[in-house]
């Protein structure tokens, strides 16, 4: 009977290629609500930045709702060499509950699994940042100038991004 030799496990696939996300990053075009600018960096435990790496936003509309026919509140943006995205949307109202936020989904070649993590405006009330408390502020965006707003995300070590479950 013939051995079987173990083999390393598979990373996460498919591997996209640079144009995947090409054109998807653009929410706000012709859509009610303040036009706003989200951009970031993807970056290791080392603080190198990871070039390729997919990212989906789901948001709600300026009302706060999920289900609005005329705004998809989705969009897919993929970091350059420098680590950077950008996706252009609309600033999100609070949904029932819930504090205005942008869920973000990040995939990429070299992960087992897709993260997930949710970003904020500020820290007002919501249930998901009070369960974090000291690392609350790892979801907070910063506001650079009026309607940009800059979410840095770190995959692991010091001041690693905090990831969900779904």
């Amino acid at each position: 009977m013939k051995r079987l030799v173990p083999t390393a496990e598979m990373t996460l696939g498919p591997f996209f290629p640079p144009e995947f996300a090409v054109g998807t990053n653009d929410l706000a075009a012709g859509v009610r609500g303040e036009a706003i600018e989200i951009t970031g960096r993807v970056v290791q435990a080392d603080g190198r930045a990871l070039d390729n790496v997919v990212l989906e936003i789901w948001q709600a509309d300026a009302e706060g709702r999920f289900d609005n026919p005329a705004f998809c509140g989705w969009g897919r943006a993929a970091t350059d060499s420098s680590g950077i995205y950008v996706f252009r949307t609309i600033k999100p109202g609070a949904a029932r509950g819930r504090a205005p936020h942008v869920n973000f989904l990040l995939l990429y070649s070299g992960l087992m699994r897709q993260l997930q993590t949710v970003m904020y405006f500020d820290d007002s009330p919501d249930p998901l940042l009070e369960s974090l408390k000291e690392r609350s502020e790892r979801l907070v965006a910063k506001k650079e100038v009026k309607n940009r707003y800059r979410f840095d995300i770190r995959l692991r070590g010091e001041g690693e991004t905090p990831f969900f479950d779904d």
